[in-house]
């Protein structure tokens, strides 16, 4: 795993008068590389004038933009080189497989969607870095296959990716319509299977996201039905997307995690200002189709990601909203408190030196 090589030849506390930096992170998916790094962390650090000391980071995202956005308009615009950080991004499916890789050292740092979060609660990770709340998870079905209502899943099969926040959605449409999951077969497969599983007919519904939802929506035409959604229990849940490490990580580099999380705070920025254009960059970088990243540019709550930017206490209150829709559903046995395992002083201590060095 890649670690800081000493500290900033400017004092961090100095910069933004704060006494003392703590600990917290978060989890990830699966998958392999991709986007590619820019140059080193030296040259780019020289060529910006930052008088950071350089690091790179191995940065595991997944392919949307409330995983990859803020990464990667921030490689784009320069946030990372004017901290003196090379991202190395390197691509995956879910977040379980990105905490995975981190736990083994592979990558240093990942960003999770809310699925992978019950991980963090458990110990795997420290969140460092709060991305957006998402509203990119829906459960559809194929209306060829006699489904009309949630309520038709019953006896159907249902692709699944387990521990992703899709799964929780999928739990509140059976609820709703009066099934569990033993009324249905469920298949675990990872989303791009289902994509096609589904368009090919041998699954009838899946609990996906994000732009695969637009592939499968432009495929499946008028049999498309949407039978469930984030915003439509956003009355019960919050699905935070987070960035998170290994806690030894943590412990070792808190000062590189305020640097990289304070780009981050700038990347939010650009993203809810410049939505499209940075449909448009992934698109380019990832080699995905543009009018499907185009289409999912509302999948997060960019806006509220910038309001968040100085209030610690309103994304505790995230995170406390989350747990509990892990305790309703059994993914964990007991609460815990947030500040185990999120690292709230490195959130304050980014968003100061966002206001002050970056803004």
């Amino acid at each position: 795993m890649m670690s800081n090589k000493g500290m900033s030849r400017r004092s961090f506390l100095g910069l933004c008068g704060i006494a003392g930096l703590g600990t917290i992170a978060g989890l990830a998916g699966c998958g392999g590389s991709g986007g590619g790094a820019t140059t080193t962390a030296a040259s780019t650090a020289a060529a910006s004038g930052s008088s950071y000391d350089p690091v790179t980071l191995r940065v595991a995202f997944m392919p949307n933009i409330g995983s990859a956005g803020t990464l990667y308009a921030g490689i784009e615009q320069g946030y990372f080189d004017a901290v003196g950080i090379t991202v190395e991004p390197q691509q995956f499916q879910a977040g379980p497989t990105e905490i995975a890789a981190m736990s083994s050292g592979d990558i240093d740092v990942a960003m999770i969607g809310h699925g992978a979060h019950s991980l963090a609660i458990q110990g795997q990770a420290k969140i460092f870095s709060f991305e957006q709340l998402s509203k990119a998870d829906e459960v559809v079905a194929n209306k060829a296959k006699g489904i009309n209502s949630a309520a038709d899943l019953k006896g159907k099969t249902v692709g699944v990716s387990s521990g992703t926040s899709s799964e929780v959605i999928l739990q509140y449409v059976l609820e709703k319509a009066g099934l569990t999951k033993d009324d249905i077969t469920t298949v675990e497969m990872d989303v791009s299977g289902m994509t096609t599983a589904l368009i090919s007919g041998q699954i009838d519904a899946a609990a996906t996201w994000s732009p695969n939802t637009v592939t499968l929506k432009q495929q499946l035409g008028d049999n498309y039905l949407m039978l469930g959604t984030d915003t439509d229990f956003s009355d019960k849940v919050a699905f935070p997307g987070s960035y998170c490490c290994a806690p030894d990580y943590a412990d070792k580099n808190k000062e590189v995690l305020v640097r990289f999380a304070a780009a981050l705070d700038k990347a939010k920025v650009y993203r809810a200002e410049h939505t499209d254009d940075v449909a448009k960059l992934l698109a380019a970088k990832l080699e995905l189709p543009e009018e499907t990243l185009l289409q999912s540019a509302g999948e997060g709550d960019w806006q509220g990601a910038v309001d968040a930017i100085g209030h610690t206490d309103v994304i505790e209150g995230y995170y406390k909203a989350q747990q509990k829709v892990f305790l309703d559903a059994g993914k964990i046995e007991a609460e815990v408190p947030v500040t185990d395992y999120v690292l709230t002083d490195v959130i304050t201590d980014a968003d100061k030196l966002y206001e002050s060095e970056l803004k």
